[in-house]
């Protein structure tokens, strides 16, 4: 390449530079809700204009081609896998913890609900051990005992307004 069709190049990448940058760093800014990630991508959106004009490349539309290659760059660095370290995440502050304090009232809430089970009559504690003790959909019940799913779902309800009876009374 010559000395002078370098700084022709020069001239149309300084031009443009000066004429759609801004527009590029908002773009990416919108995109990456990161202002220096977005600098970085426009940086080298120029760059690789930079490359494809220094290997005979032509540009019919420097707008457009500008956008394109930092559409391509922003996609790219959507596909880039972030990982955090735990380590850097502590430093920043996050301070992993388990609060189970809400989940353990249901938990024992439940197991006095399932001890009580006990209490109901036969075919109402069947059917409640099979839907909420061996988790089975109403078909499999079904299949199981030879009963309608209605009549088991009658029994389900039935079932649960007694376990509440002797839950609240208990």
């Amino acid at each position: 390449m010559k000395l002078t069709q370098q700084q022709n190049l020069q001239k149309i990448l300084t031009l443009a530079h000066f004429n759609y940058e801004k527009c590029l760093n908002a773009r990416a800014f919108f995109k990456l809700s990161n202002r220096e990630n977005g600098k970085d991508l426009v940086q080298q959106t120029f760059m690789k204009t930079w490359i494809y004009l220094t290997k005979g490349g032509e540009i019919k539309n420097m707008k457009a081609f500008l956008y394109h290659v930092l559409n391509n760059l922003i996609i790219d660095e959507y596909r880039k896998k972030k990982s955090f370290s735990l380590d850097v995440l502590m430093e920043k502050g996050f301070n992993p913890s388990v609060d189970d304090s809400k989940n353990i009232f249901n938990v024992l809430d439940g197991k006095a609900a399932f001890l009580l089970l006990a209490r109901l009559p036969k075919k109402y504690k069947r059917i409640m051990i099979m839907r909420y003790g061996q988790d089975l959909s109403l078909k499999e019940m079904s299949l199981a005992t030879g009963e309608l799913k209605n009549n088991i779902s009658v029994q389900l309800h039935r079932g649960l307004n007694k376990l509440k009876l002797l839950y609240h009374n208990g």
